[in-house]
């Protein structure tokens, strides 16, 4: 079964850090660039940060700086750094698989940045 499955969410103090997971199942994920994208209530889902295959990074320019994004091929695993936190970083964040054929999206975990 293609799944994408996030984990690492939660709560956490303006200036803090949270890192977030993203497993992913049934797709050969060597192969595919994969991103985080987040979605904040009333506003757009935007790209937070992609890491292909060959390990090429770019980031969204809210997140430059203080986010990292990495890959772990032999565990099938995507992670997200996210350091320095604001509240506007408040959102639900999303992992994506996505090339040629395939656009596969993870259920989404809350983040949420507050004192």
């Amino acid at each position: 079964q293609v799944q994408l499955v996030e984990s690492g969410g939660g709560l956490v103090q303006p200036g803090g850090s949270l890192g977030l997971s993203c497993a992913a199942f049934g797709i050969a994920f060597r192969f595919y660039p994969m991103a985080w994208y987040r979605q904040a209530p009333g506003k757009q889902r935007e790209l937070v940060a992609r890491i292909t295959p060959a390990w090429s990074t770019n980031y969204g320019d809210t997140v430059k700086g203080r986010f990292t994004i990495s890959r772990d091929n032999a565990k099938n695993t995507v992670y997200l750094q996210m350091n320095s936190l604001k509240p506007e970083d408040t959102a639900v964040y999303y992992c994506n698989a996505a090339d040629d054929l395939r656009d596969i999206w993870g259920r989404g975990t809350q983040v949420t940045v507050s004192s």
